[in-house]
């Protein structure tokens, strides 16, 4: 089950060391029209949007590093989390959920980060949005997309990442039987 999007906006402001935690920090979020999220500001307009409040809160936390450091790595960031409200945030079939996994295994063959070799908010964001599907895999879906198991445990274990979520197990050792 998704996380709802003001419990896991006041978890970033926990990872960003802003307060979060059940809104602290000031912040009050509200669900919009249409499901989004929306940060209520008292002297500026409100801010909609599960990406636009997440980047939002990285400039408020003076973390920008997080939205990346070169304009290509910041055009990464955005696509990913464009992909997060766009493809993983709409994921309601199990085909839907296999695409993803596939495309995710695939892209990350050779990668650390989702933005290369430097850990961004795409990184948390993806990971949130992921967790439930990756939470509901087999151990042997999870051997199947060695790839974004690898990219998830190390993200989960990143710190300040996880916050509230259970942690997800992967198996890393395998018994085989000897052959004599």
């Amino acid at each position: 089950m998704a996380v709802p999007a003001g419990a896991e906006l006041a978890a970033l402001e926990e990872t960003l060391g802003l307060g979060g935690g059940g809104g602290g920090g000031g912040r009050c979020y509200r669900q919009g029209d249409g499901g989004a999220p929306v940060l209520q500001t008292n002297n500026r307009p409100d801010l909609a949007g599960l990406t636009t409040i997440a980047s939002h809160l990285v400039k408020v936390a003076k973390k920008e590093e997080l939205l990346g450091t070169t304009p290509e790595k910041s055009a990464i960031v955005q696509q990913w989390l464009e992909y997060r409200v766009t493809q993983i945030d709409r994921c309601n079939t199990q085909d839907d959920k296999r695409t993803i996994l596939k495309d995710l295994n695939c892209y990350l063959k050779d990668k650390v980060y989702l933005a290369g070799n430097s850990f961004t908010l795409a990184d948390i964001m993806l990971y949130n949005g992921l967790h439930p599907i990756v939470a509901g895999l087999t151990h042997e879906d999870r051997e199947k997309h060695v790839n974004v198991s690898r990219w998830f445990n190390h993200i989960q274990h990143y710190p300040g990442v996880r916050q509230h979520s259970a942690a997800v197990i992967f198996m890393k050792n395998r018994l085989y039987p000897t052959v004599h």
